[in-house]
């Protein structure tokens, strides 16, 4: 099969496409002939060598988590899955999504929503499981609140508003001038372009404030965060994990942190959504396998609206 390995970490033109031997599945595995996958800032930063504490040191590595696609083998302790269903899921690590097969475990998919594509579909996992987890399971959102996204128009952030919007909050979402449109065509109830205004020096306190690109912390969002509201973001820096530690232990204001959580009953959860016409997917760009690399450069300027999709085994 036709893959994109890595033998050495470093910039984008350490992916390789190339024919490499598919997947031999496990018996709670499946094996999915991927139609599609996505690139998230994840799949970049290990292949920069930045995780590489967790991700090890062996090579060849076939990177990608996010991933659509068609059932076509079944291991025997397999038992909500048969070959033929069409299935989107995020297979956590090590990977192994940018490549024709990949064997992924059952727990991690569910079945692909209807009214998506491959390529849409396969856009959903990694950006929309890290939302749906910060705001309902970090956040505890509720009804009513009022609750800003940072990032609103990216991979994550596109998904956080229709997800917050969902939940019955009142959404501010945070982006560029380019994207104020967009954002606004997501249900956000106020749209603050941040060349123009910096949210933190606003009259406005929220419930919850989502940073879904991590430019922020705590301490400068604190006086616009109610007494017991919640800052959480998608970047584990020294500060954020500083200051979530901190607060754990005191009353007030909380840091958090969101790491998403690959599984298959919130990818059920999406897929209801995302049927029920409460989120659509938004996608920048559309990239051939054979053009990862451009794809991960386009990504790394994080200048992306929405989600890179990458088309692998199209219909």
């Amino acid at each position: 099969m036709k893959a994109v390995v890595i033998r050495q970490y470093g910039s984008a033109e350490v992916l390789q496409y190339e024919d490499v031997e598919p997947p031999k599945i496990k018996p709670h595995q499946l094996l999915v002939k991927v139609r599609a996958s996505s690139v998230n800032p994840i799949d970049w930063k290990i292949r920069q060598g930045m995780l590489s504490l967790i991700t090890g040191s062996a090579f060849p590595k076939i990177l990608g988590f996010d991933l659509a696609g068609d059932v076509v083998e079944v291991g025997s302790q397999v038992t909500r899955f048969q070959p033929g269903d069409a299935v989107y899921g995020s297979t956590g690590l090590p990977g192994g999504a940018y490549a024709e097969y990949a064997a992924i475990a059952e727990n991690l998919v569910a079945l692909k929503p209807s009214n998506l594509t491959y390529e849409e579909a396969a856009a959903v996992p990694g950006g929309a499981l890290t939302a749906l987890q910060a705001l309902r399971d970090q956040g505890h959102i509720k009804s009513g609140q009022a609750v800003l996204i940072n990032g609103a128009a990216g991979g994550v952030g596109s998904f956080a508003v229709q997800i917050a919007k969902a939940l019955g909050a009142e959404v501010t979402g945070v982006c560029s001038t380019k994207n104020v449109d967009l954002v606004k065509s997501l249900n956000a109830d106020i749209v603050i372009d941040y060349t123009q205004q910096d949210f933190t020096n606003g009259n406005v306190q929220y419930d919850l404030i989502f940073d879904a690109v991590g430019k922020r912390s705590l301490s400068q969002c604190k006086r616009v965060l109610k007494a017991n509201g919640i800052y959480i973001s998608t970047l584990p820096t020294p500060q954020s994990v500083i200051e979530t530690l901190i607060t754990a232990f005191f009353p007030g204001q909380k840091a958090k942190l969101v790491l998403e959580k690959p599984n298959s009953q919130d990818l059920a959860y999406l897929k209801d959504l995302i049927e029920a016409g409460k989120i659509r997917v938004v996608i920048d760009r559309t990239y051939p396998l054979q053009e990862l690399a451009a794809a991960h450069a386009y990504s790394e300027t994080e200048h992306a609206s929405g989600k890179i999709a990458i088309a692998i085994n199209p219909i």
